[in-house]
């Protein structure tokens, strides 16, 4: 799922200020790689053993092992780039590579793509890799049960697509389409013959995957007959928490390498200072949002929408929770997205105009909603947070706290709510608003079209002017009210090296982690 559901159970705590940011290590490199002499290499001239077991805490366990069967976040932590590759790799600093694909042909009308894959890549189970695996993925991926959203960018983009011979997979696309790449990164290409793909895996990646100790561990081993790099370390074994403290003192005591993604600022303090740990914040996509069911009343008046967003105090929140961590967006496009902007001004905090909109919407002696919560942190807090700020403009807030598959279920699927807090972890995932059945309901035929125009653009430059427009029309409309961007703090060992820092969508590609 491109947001968090079933695993995140953080322990995230209202805070004191802390002076946090002289904890930071190293900050802005996508990889800590040891033959560049980047941060994170293993000191002393040590060497890396091929052979070592790389022990990664997390507090995002899968729900199960299918990518079109809702895994979730730690899914895609645990296998992306492991177990399972694409067409093309999304790397973490954002840029897109081919990967699966040998070659691109595109027609002169643009509306033909011929992929010719690699030659000599094998599943984990010694099956050859033909080309009518890569469209049968697609075929699962866009016709599954559990509908990702990328789909409806999928089904909106491409016609059909046809496996030609055992190397060869044509798109036929409905328009020329600048996004192809960057989409199809997100289709994995599976064994489609398993019989349980809940429970079994069978990639191409460099990691088979060998044990799932429910509660505990998810455990990879190295892929020797993999056909690209090999893994530089012999196994990578998922630890799984339900508390953030406990996942921090598990790297204290030494039972794990690597946290990917601290999620307890207050836990940093045992780690600063200290030559043992490396600590960095990078750039993150995860962004918190108050989203509204923009087909209900009185959410379907961008006047009321407006009110709520401008009666929270958005840098106190984020103060409360991170300290000097993460920072506050005004729309979905985070930093590293091509058409980023400045848009937190848009509806600023300010409790007058509030009062002024409700007012105006009718509402000016207040109403009440239900605001569905999941119960794992930070949610119940920011939810009471809410509650008391716009309790302060009129606005009664009734917390309901679900658990993560009630969520799943209800919101995502039923769209059977009012307003929730959920967690969006993807980039570039401004799309979601282009469609009108996603949970958010929100349909706007300006924002559709500037969205439509911006994917059928001949340049880069093009499509980010285009959707630096949608961003600003989404930002003024308030279709959701975006909370705050979370930090992408990883902290670990300082023998350690080669891992990812931004954990862009949550992947965490683990072949190049090294360790003495």
């Amino acid at each position: 799922m491109s947001f968090t559901t079933g695993s995140a159970r953080s322990t995230l705590r209202r805070l004191a200020a802390v002076p946090l940011l002289a904890l930071l290590g190293a900050c802005g490199s996508t990889y800590a790689v040891p033959d560049t002499g980047i941060s994170g290499a293993p000191g002393s001239g040590a060497a890396s053993d091929p052979e070592a077991t790389i022990h990664v805490g997390s507090l995002y366990e899968p729900t199960n092992l299918s990518f079109v069967g809702g895994g979730g976040q730690g899914l895609t932590q645990a296998f992306y780039g492991n177990v399972y590759e694409a067409l093309f790799r999304l790397n973490d600093d954002g840029s897109v590579e081919p990967n699966l694909a040998a070659d691109v042909a595109t027609s002169e009308d643009g509306l033909t793509r011929t992929v010719t894959i690699q030659e000599g890549v094998g599943f984990h189970s010694g099956k050859p890799l033909m080309a009518a695996d890569v469209a049968a993925s697609y075929d699962l991926f866009t016709n599954a049960t559990y509908q990702s959203p990328r789909v409806n960018v999928l089904n909106g983009a491409i016609d059909s697509v046809e496996a030609t011979d055992d190397s060869t997979v044509v798109f036929h696309l409905k328009a020329p389409w600048i996004e192809f790449e960057y989409q199809l990164s997100y289709v994995w290409v599976v064994n489609t013959a398993l019989a349980d793909l809940e429970s079994e895996a069978d990639g191409t990646g460099p990691y088979r995957f060998d044990d799932w100790k429910h509660g505990a561990t998810l455990s990879l081993a190295r892929f020797d007959a993999y056909w690209g790099r090999p893994a530089r370390n012999g196994a990578v074994v998922f630890h799984y928490f339900t508390d953030a403290s406990a996942l921090a003192n598990a790297l204290a005591s030494g039972d794990i390498d690597i946290i990917a993604q601290l999620q307890s600022p207050d836990s940093l303090a045992q780690f600063e200072n200290q030559a043992q740990y490396t600590i960095t914040d990078s750039s993150s996509t995860t962004k918190l949002l108050l989203a509204f069911n923009d087909k209900v009343a009185p959410f379907d008046d961008v006047r009321v929408r407006r009110a709520i967003y401008s009666a929270i105090d958005r840098e106190k929140l984020l103060r409360s929770i991170w300290g000097d961590y993460g920072q506050l967006i005004g729309s979905m496009a985070a930093p590293t997205d091509p058409w980023y902007i400045d848009l937190t001004g848009v509806n600023p905090y300010d409790p007058e105009l509030s009062r002024q909109l409700l007012d105006q919407a009718g509402l000016g002696d207040g109403f009440g909603f239900v605001l569905d919560t999941p119960t794992y942190d930070p949610h119940p807090t920011v939810a009471e947070f809410v509650q008391s700020e716009l309790a302060q403009v009129g606005v009664k807030v009734e917390i309901n706290l679900i658990t993560a598959d009630e969520w799943y279920e209800r919101v995502l699927q039923g769209h059977d709510f009012a307003a929730t807090l959920q967690e969006h972890v993807n980039d570039r995932d401004i799309d979601r608003y282009a469609n009108p059945n996603f949970y958010f309901g929100w349909d706007d035929a300006e924002f559709q079209r500037l969205y439509r125009q911006s994917q059928s653009t001949a340049t880069s430059a093009e499509q980010a002017e285009l959707m630096r427009q949608a961003n600003t029309r989404l930002a003024e409309q308030a279709a959701s009210a975006w909370l705050y961007l979370y930090p992408q703090i990883v902290v670990a060992k300082s023998d350690l090296a080669g891992y990812q820092l931004h954990g862009l969508n949550s992947q965490f590609q683990a072949r190049d982690i090294v360790k003495p």
